[in-house]
């Protein structure tokens, strides 16, 4: 019996300042690199296309954060390949990593 395929993937959050809102926003990415440090850079590219990225922490949040590994299964229903960054708004993605 072959084992299940690990993780192949991030979802990483971002927190933007928005001109609208009193304080950085986070917005949420899953990024298809096996490498955490890969997928927040590339997360962080893709962010500043919203947005200025905050340069410190906002209410003992770090601007940049690797929400947690997505398994196979939340990459696939993603539609994610390796190297893509998807942004997934603000919204909490529950859909694909459950509760905080």
């Amino acid at each position: 019996m072959r084992p299940p395929p690990g993780p192949t993937g991030w979802m990483i959050g971002i927190l933007v300042e928005l001109p609208d809102e009193i304080g950085p926003v986070r917005h949420f990415f899953a990024v298809g690199q096996e490498d955490r440090a890969r997928a927040e850079w590339a997360a962080v590219d893709q962010a500043m296309l919203v947005g200025p990225v905050a340069t410190s922490p906002y209410r003992g949040e770090e601007p940049v954060k690797a929400v947690r590994q997505l398994t196979a299964k939340a990459v696939a229903g993603l539609g994610l390949r390796p190297g893509v960054v998807v942004p997934l708004g603000r919204i909490w993605p529950r859909r694909w990593i459950g509760s905080p």
